[in-house]
């Protein structure tokens, strides 16, 4: 007789691998102190890559979740920022899991409209986040992009360069689990 594993659409090792995540998102950023973290990105790593390999909604919790205990156990990202990071992490998370869903034969292709569109899309999140908190009058389209994109371009490469090889990896990995 063979024992479900799954209860309820969620599984046990998706659940693990999520908490890898959440710890890698929270312990990263201390390795890139201020103001590096905000071009290199290292928060943003784990998150898509949880969307990318779990799913929904881990992806989407582990969003939400990372900056969160972040702020709690570090005092970092302080509001409003928090506000828009938590928004800017968990669009991340939903966006590439639902990406991932897209009917395409290549996983790689699959992959990078998935990676590709949850960072713009991510973006464009932070930004329509900062643009309620800072009011709109106070930030402008010039300061969207050069927090979104311009000071951010490290982090954007390292994101291109290195999520694609390790979700294909993963997915080798975890074949059976994911």
């Amino acid at each position: 007789m063979a024992v479900n594993k799954r209860r309820k659409g969620y599984s046990v090792q998706k659940i693990v691998i999520t908490g890898l995540f959440v710890a890698m998102g929270v312990i990263l950023p201390r390795f890139f102190p201020y103001p590096l973290g905000m071009s290199f990105l290292p928060m943003h790593l784990p998150i898509l890559l949880a969307g990318i390999i779990c799913g929904l909604p881990y992806g989407l919790l582990c969003g939400i979740i990372v900056p969160v205990i972040s702020h709690f156990a570090f005092a970092m990202p302080q509001p409003p920022m928090l506000y828009a990071m938590i928004c800017e992490l968990a669009a991340y998370g939903l966006f590439t899991s639902l990406l991932m869903m897209l009917p395409l034969k290549s996983l790689y292709t699959r992959l990078c409209i998935s990676l590709y569109g949850a960072m713009l899309l991510g973006r464009i999140v932070y930004g329509a986040v900062n643009a309620f908190f800072f009011q709109i009058g106070d930030y402008s389209m010039q300061g969207w992009i050069a927090a979104a994109f311009v000071t951010s371009l490290p982090g954007i490469v390292i994101q291109i360069v290195l999520i694609p090889p390790i979700a294909i990896a993963a997915n080798k990995a975890f074949r059976d689990i994911c």
